[in-house]
């Protein structure tokens, strides 16, 4: 419960960010913003290259030049930094509006290409949750990939590519881990090329079809609407998050209702099991740069962006932490000592 009261904490201030600022609503912005583009968006007029190639218009670089020149102007008199269209005036890098998060993002990507490869080396193919991983592991690279994209260039049609492919690693996650923490997955090492027409199967299929109508339906939602409702959008995220923490929680502690693992009793608890929680306590830390919102410092670096740089390492543990899960002895029918 704790858990989630943080989250709905870090839900309201996000989205009270999100509906609008103060900075663009300004008369004296919209007035720089009209005379600016009387002076240089004349017939003929083109932007270089680089902000050509990011879709960057004579509008949309006149509503920069105007937000840095009031930002410039309030740090010399010592007022308070405006955000612009819910966003801090960052400095622009070859046409990326945000290049800390970007590279961030990409450093993230990099982190999960990682993590897919020691997947795929260090795990068995029989093993039956290779796949699940490594699905995973692709799905979180699309994420970061259009988080990329999208902090290069904030529009409609890039906004919503990261919040959707952000929302589909969560989901996916999600989904894998009520299969590993139900027992919804085929049996052993060898299972996952053996047939399973079980109970078991059938409600694994079921869950399957849950998630895929619940995602469809999710984006539809988003998609049909006249303007993105960005509440229920982070509601959706935040209940999807918390449940994947809450159930690897559990599994860090020594409760008794809970089977880890195939062939092993319940009360079998490997030693690594305590690093499911850091991994709990690791990302709801990292999320809590979001609750500490700040100018970007040097125009560059805000908490956002910082908080991308915190999830690296955490992926790199968590990677680590799901191959020593999969190297328990407890996935194969043999004595486990407890």
């Amino acid at each position: 419960m704790k858990v989630f009261v943080l989250y709905a904490c870090i839900l309201a201030f996000v989205v009270t960010a999100a509906f609008g600022s103060s900075g663009d609503r300004s008369t004296e912005f919209q007035n720089c913003v009209s005379t600016c583009y009387g002076d240089h968006c004349r017939p003929g007029a083109t932007l270089p290259l680089d902000l050509r190639l990011t879709r960057w218009t004579c509008t949309d670089d006149c509503k920069y030049r105007c937000e840095h020149m009031l930002t410039e102007r309030a740090v010399r008199l010592g007022e308070g930094i405006q955000q612009y269209y819910g966003k801090w005036p960052f400095y622009r890098l070859l046409g990326m509006q945000e290049p800390a998060s970007v590279a961030f993002s990409l450093w993230n990507l990099w982190f999960h290409f990682q993590g897919a490869r020691r997947i795929s080396q260090r795990i068995p193919d029989k093993h039956p949750f290779k796949q699940y991983y490594l699905t995973w592991a692709y799905t979180s690279i699309n994420a970061w990939v259009w988080s990329a994209v999208f902090h290069t260039r904030d529009l409609p049609r890039t906004e919503k590519l990261d919040y959707f492919s952000a929302a589909l690693a969560i989901l996916y996650a999600l989904y894998y881990t009520v299969i590993r923490m139900t027992n919804l997955y085929r049996r052993g090492l060898e299972g996952a090329s053996k047939p399973d027409g079980s109970v078991r199967s059938r409600v694994r299929l079921a869950w399957s079809a849950l998630c895929i109508i619940v995602y469809l339906s999710h984006i539809t939602y988003l998609s049909l609407l006249p303007r993105f409702n960005y509440q229920y959008n982070m509601a959706f995220n935040l209940i999807l998050g918390v449940s994947h923490n809450v159930l690897w929680l559990l599994y860090s502690l020594p409760v008794p209702f809970l089977q880890r693992f195939p062939y092993a009793p319940k009360r079998h608890r490997p030693p690594f099991a305590y690093k499911a929680g850091i991994f709990v306590l690791l990302t709801t830390a990292a999320t809590m740069l979001e609750l500490f919102d700040f100018p970007p410092l040097g125009g560059i670096l805000d908490a956002h962006s910082l908080w991308h740089l915190s999830t690296v390492p955490i992926i790199k543990f968590w990677y680590e932490f799901l191959i020593e899960d999969s190297q328990d002895e407890a996935w194969s029918p043999r004595p486990v000592q407890n």
